[in-house]
């Protein structure tokens, strides 16, 4: 668990580092975009993979009642929600799980409704799908996001809407919904007859102490109507072995669901990602909260040195996970002044708020789950993006 242990990820063909240089056309930026951390595995992971890989034999792998027990206990014991290992299915992802629910539960010109800014595979599963996206903006008050109910039920309540995507804890401040929040959607989302999937992947990744509340959790009414996503992937940094978990509680709901996975050719986990989501469920406790009390003082480094250095900043204090969304509205740049800053002067690669629909224009989203010399010179390359140039 040495969190400052710096890892040489270039050449290991990862998307954060290794495309890079191709798609922003710089090889000294440092990147601080891609949402996966820098940190190894849990040890009792890399374990059960040596023990997979020793093995030697890579045949038709399937996950079973062990696999579904894992996740069963797992979300039983870190967030006090009882599910049956029945209503549990598996994809290669959680985006994969959000185009076969628009499949699913969804006809062509349907609308699937979001709250924007939101992760932006939302926007491309409705859209390549041949649906339509609904928008349900999302308010900003005090530096926080706040739910427009009345604006929601307008979308809700139309005979189009289908679906809703939920993103909770939200992706990309970090905001997590209440309890009261996540009631009022619920039965709005019953009242009218909309099906919710619950994207829950930054779940595990609760700061300060504060409880994820699973959205399925809250009813029987809503769990009813709810397709709950989650994955060990954000958790324990695993996204490269593609296994996320999908429960549905409603029968009719998981056939239809099931019927797309088929459909689209999909039946097991792969040989590696089966015993890696059952260790990490199983034996990931102790490496989970010593990797959250590292985040916090990460996001503690940034939100100081915002404060102090760049006083034209703002940001959301995020309640999950290792990202901040960053606010620098202030400063007026075009998108292109604003990549010339960053990648330019700063050196730094960050997501620019245009990606997560445009309510995120004029904000950055900066990746703090490295270790902490690498945010203190992310941070020192911010401001360096941000001082007035003296040519």
């Amino acid at each position: 668990m040495n969190f400052d242990e710096q890892i040489i990820r270039k050449g290991s063909k990862s998307v954060k580092w290794d495309m890079a240089e191709s798609l922003f056309l710089t090889k000294d930026a440092l990147p601080m975009w891609v949402a996966d951390m820098d940190f190894k595995a849990p040890q009792v992971v890399l374990d059960a993979l040596k023990e997979r890989l020793d093995h030697g034999v890579f045949g038709y792998a399937y996950q079973d009642q062990d696999t579904q027990q894992a996740v069963a206990g797992w979300l039983n014991r870190r967030h006090g929600w009882t599910i049956q290992t029945d209503t549990i299915l598996f994809t290669p992802g959680v985006v994969t799980a959000l185009s076969l629910a628009v499949q699913a539960f969804t006809a062509t010109g349907d609308e699937v409704v979001i709250q924007s800014p939101v992760y932006a595979p939302f926007y491309q599963m409705i859209e390549k799908n041949g649906r339509k996206v609904s928008t349900n903006p999302l308010k900003i008050e005090n530096d926080r996001y706040m739910m427009d109910f009345h604006d929601l039920e307008k979308k809700l309540s139309r005979p189009q809407a289908k679906l809703m995507f939920l993103c909770h804890p939200h992706n990309p401040s970090g905001r997590a919904w209440s309890s009261e929040e996540l009631k009022r959607v619920g039965e709005l989302c019953v009242k009218h007859g909309v099906t919710v999937v619950s994207d829950e992947i930054h779940s595990d990744l609760m700061l300060y102490g504060k409880p994820h509340v699973p959205f399925a959790s809250l009813s029987d009414d809503i769990a009813s109507i709810t397709v709950t996503c989650f994955a060990p992937s954000k958790t324990f940094n695993l996204a490269g072995l593609q296994a996320s978990a999908i429960v549905i509680p409603d029968e009719e709901r998981r056939t239809l669901f099931t019927n797309e996975m088929q459909r689209n050719g999909m039946g097991h986990l792969n040989a590696f990602g089966i015993p890696a989501m059952e260790a990490a469920y199983r034996h990931g406790d102790e490496w989970l909260d010593s990797l959250v009390l590292y985040l916090e003082s990460n996001i503690q480094i940034a939100m100081d040195y915002i404060d102090e250095h760049l006083p034209n900043v703002r940001y959301m204090k995020p309640d999950a996970s290792y990202l901040l969304w960053i606010d620098i509205r202030d400063f007026q740049f075009t998108e292109a002044e604003l990549k010339r800053n960053l990648l330019k002067r700063g050196k730094v690669i960050l997501e620019l708020g245009h990606v997560y629909g445009h309510e995120g224009d004029g904000f950055i989203r900066m990746n703090l789950g490295c270790p902490a010399s690498t945010v203190k010179e992310g941070l020192r390359r911010l401001h360096q993006a941000f001082t007035p140039s003296t040519e």
